[in-house]
C-alpha cells in the first residue's frame, strides 16, 4: 500500500476533503444529531454540539498520520458538508481498507453516497494501490447495500449475529471489490 493520507478528491457534484473546525456546526445540524441517520451506525446521535466539535477535532488531529482516510462530503451546490466517508480500518498486511459512510437524510436517494464511494474506491485502487476495498451493512439497511452494489462491490455473504450497531447485535452483509475486478471494469 502506498499511504497518501486524506487527499482532496473531486466528483461532478462533490468535494471530498479533510474536515475543518468550522464543519462541526454543519455536521451536527445535517447528520450527527439525527437518530434516523445513525440508526444503523456504531455511534449514537450526538446530543450536544460539543460532542461533534470534539469528534471533528479528533479527526483533524488524525490527519497527521499517512494511513488516515476520513473525508467530509461537501456538496458543491451549497458549499457545505452533508456527510462523511472514510476508511474505518486499514490492513496493510493484506492491502485492504474497510470503508464506512453516512449522509444527512435530506440527501438520501440522490446517488450522492454512491458518487462519493465510487471516487474513494478509485482513489484507493489507483493511488493507494490496495488489493481490496470492503464494507458491510445491517441487512435492515438495504439502501446501504444498494450503494455498494452500484459501485460494483460484490456481495460476499451475511455473517449472522456478527456485528452490532444502535439496534443491538445484528447480522452483517459483506461486500468487496478486488484490485483485479476494479481494473477489469476499466478495460470493458
Amino acid at each position: 500500500m502506498n499511504h497518501l493520507g486524506t487527499k482532496t478528491l473531486y466528483t461532478g457534484r462533490l468535494v471530498l476533503r479533510k474536515f475543518r473546525d468550522q464543519d462541526a456546526v454543519v455536521m451536527y445540524r445535517n447528520w450527527a444529531n439525527d437518530p434516523e441517520v445513525t440508526k444503523y451506525l456504531m455511534w449514537s446521535p450526538h446530543e450536544y454540539m460539543e460532542e461533534t466539535k470534539a469528534y471533528v477535532a479528533s479527526l483533524i488531529d488524525s490527519y497527521q498520520q499517512p494511513d488516515t482516510y476520513q473525508w467530509a462530503i461537501e456538496l458543491k451546490e451549497i458549499g457545505e458538508v452533508i456527510g462523511a466517508i472514510g476508511a474505518a480500518k486499514c490492513n496493510t498486511d493484506i492491502g485492504s481498507v474497510h470503508v464506512g459512510y453516512c449522509i444527512g437524510r435530506d440527501w438520501w436517494n440522490q446517488g450522492i453516497t454512491s458518487e462519493a464511494l465510487a471516487r474513494v474506491i478509485q482513489f484507493f485502487m489507483e493511488e493507494v494501490e490496495v488489493n481490496r476495498v470492503e464494507s458491510r451493512h445491517d441487512p435492515r439497511n438495504e439502501n446501504s447495500g444498494k450503494v455498494m452494489q452500484k459501485c460494483a462491490m460484490q456481495y460476499e455473504g451475511t455473517l449472522r449475529k456478527s456485528d452490532w450497531n444502535n439496534q443491538g447485535i445484528c447480522d452483517a452483509c459483506w461486500y468487496s471489490i478486488l484490485k483485479e475486478e476494479y481494473f477489469d471494469l476499466g478495460e470493458q
